[in-house]
């Protein structure tokens, strides 16, 4: 994700330094050979991270680096608790930050239409702004340090929930006879209308085309979408809300993912999983 986005912003004229463990590249991107090296002098500097032990791990690292009044935008999705304490690391040093996850997958980060949702003060939102313009095609200031977070949670819960439908709603029809393109036609313009229908179909050669039609390479892989609803979770138990159905859908991922064969596949390939399921299984 990070790699097109870093790619982006080269290719719109800024100056972009970049350091990945892994080492991932980009073009029009000078690589460096550590974090702190890459920040020094950097009016913004953009993590995307795996998890929110990591981010700390890499704030810590980076924040002493970096110059007063830069801006720290992360890009990650973690849990709400690490985007706030990350931010209160960030203020301690003179920095400004901002946690912006973001929802649009490989495609959206390459095509520069992705959706960031943003948390953190006024004055670091307008300094990015004309970063995730480049980046992205819509950002939603949803207000302090951790309410991007939250909106990301909140967003991807419901995502995962749709996702699980759509694909059983698919192998139900299948089971009673109903061909998918007449299934597609009807829901994805009535009632049943959702991105996981409309935008991102998950039976192939139905609707745009979606992972379903490349063998479930993933654009957004299974294991991203359990992540996802376990911070979902996570952040329910900690503010006592029910969710049912977020609960259920992380339980179907974690089969998906952890037991069977979703470990590597687009998180919309529980529509070949619930096809090869009886209602005993």
């Amino acid at each position: 994700m990070g790699a097109p986005m870093a790619a982006n912003l080269a290719s719109a004229g800024h100056e972009v330094r970049g350091y990945d463990v892994a080492g991932a590249s980009a073009q029009g991107v000078a690589a460096h050979s550590s974090a702190p090296e890459v920040v020094r002098g950097a009016d913004v500097v953009i993590t995307m991270l795996p998890n929110g032990a990591i981010l700390r791990a890499v704030a810590a690292e980076i924040f002493p680096e970096m110059q007063n009044g830069s801006v720290h935008l992360d890009c990650s999705t973690v849990d709400v608790e690490a985007a706030v304490d990350v931010a209160k690391s960030a203020r301690a040093h003179g920095i400004s930050a901002l946690d912006a996850p973001v929802s649009g997958g490989i495609g959206g980060a390459a095509n520069g239409t992705l959706t960031f949702m943003a948390g953190g003060d006024q004055g670091a939102f307008d300094t990015a702004l004309p970063l995730f313009e480049i980046m992205g095609q819509k950002t939603v200031h949803c207000g302090a340090s951790g309410a991007g977070q939250a909106a990301k949670i909140c967003n991807n819960m419901i995502l995962g929930a749709t996702m699980v439908a759509t694909c059983e709603a698919f192998a139900l029809a299948d089971k009673l006879g109903l061909e998918r393109q007449k299934m597609f036609d009807v829901v994805s313009t009535s009632s049943g209308y959702s991105w996981s229908m409309n935008a991102y179909c998950p039976a192939p050669g139905v609707g745009p085309e979606s992972p379903a039609d490349n063998g479930y390479e993933p654009g957004f892989a299974a294991e991203l979408m359990l992540k996802d609803l376990r911070l979902s979770q996570q952040a329910a138990e900690g503010v006592d809300a029910p969710t049912p159905m977020g609960a259920l859908a992380r339980d179907i991922y974690t089969q998906f993912v952890d037991n069977e064969d979703g470990l590597g596949q687009d998180f919309s390939a529980m529509l070949p999983r619930f096809s090869k399921m009886t209602r005993g299984d």
